[in-house]
């Protein structure tokens, strides 16, 4: 949601559309507006509000949610943000009591994949996990258990990205420090598939656990079968912004 606060909006001042700062002379001060949508009573600003090309909606059917969150990238990779437009602070007083995110995202953990900015998305939207390599362990099937079951996130998307050093470090299958190497085991199936060959690794990892995890969870692969949710693999491209959808 975008709150119109000056006169450079295209208002004139002084402007009575209630969310400028005159808006106190008609008894309609930004705190009150602030008060009655998180009341419930957003419908009676309709009119007043710009409405933004990517909401929070629960009730999209997968196809929907999935072409929500591509026209967000598009968006994104055109440098045509619209969600900095919106305004947190009534998105907070929505999301406080509960969240309601249209689409639920398994990425890697790299700090270059922001899935929120990547999507051109903001506070409630996407419920995301992050873990290195995109992979399905038990906790995080089960926080996508959550976000299906529980928020009713009508799609699923698992996100793998060019470069991904925990594929990359599969595939070179070098002795390093720590737990890392117990990323080795489950991204091994994608490296046995694609070889040496990067790229096609990161693609078929990301596919192999888009698959695992419509079949490994009871809870997902039965909302599969009912069509209310999809499960698909992305990759996105680090240096050009854009997100493919793979499946």
């Amino acid at each position: 949601m975008r709150l119109i606060s000056n006169a450079t909006d295209g208002h004139a001042a002084p402007c009575s559309c209630g969310f400028c700062p005159s808006a106190s002379a008609t008894g309609l001060s930004r705190r009150t507006v602030l008060r009655t949508i998180a009341l419930g009573g957003a419908a009676g600003f309709a009119g007043r509000l710009a409405t933004p090309p990517a909401q929070a909606q629960s009730a999209l059917s997968p196809d929907a949610a999935l072409d929500q969150l591509m026209a967000g990238n598009a968006r994104f990779a055109a440098n045509q943000l619209t969600s900095f437009n919106e305004d947190l602070e009534i998105l907070k007083q929505h999301t406080v009591a509960k969240q309601e995110p249209f689409a639920a995202v398994l990425s890697c953990a790299d700090s270059r994949v922001p899935v929120e900015l990547i999507f051109d998305q903001s506070i409630g939207h996407v419920f995301v996990t992050r873990i290195a390599g995109n992979i399905c362990t038990p906790e995080i099937i089960a926080g996508l258990e959550y976000g299906a079951g529980v928020l009713g996130t009508p799609a699923i998307v698992v996100l793998g990205h060019s470069g991904c050093g925990a594929v990359k470090a599969t595939i070179a299958a070098k002795e390093v420090p720590g737990q890392i190497s117990a990323l080795y085991a489950p991204l091994r199936p994608a490296v046995d598939r694609a070889g040496k060959d990067l790229e096609a690794a990161i693609r078929a990892n990301a596919q192999i656990q888009a698959k695992l995890l419509s079949t490994a969870s009871t809870v997902i692969a039965g909302l599969v079968a009912q069509n209310k949710l999809k499960v698909v693999s992305a990759y996105y491209d680090l240096a050009s912004g854009k997100v493919s959808l793979l499946s």
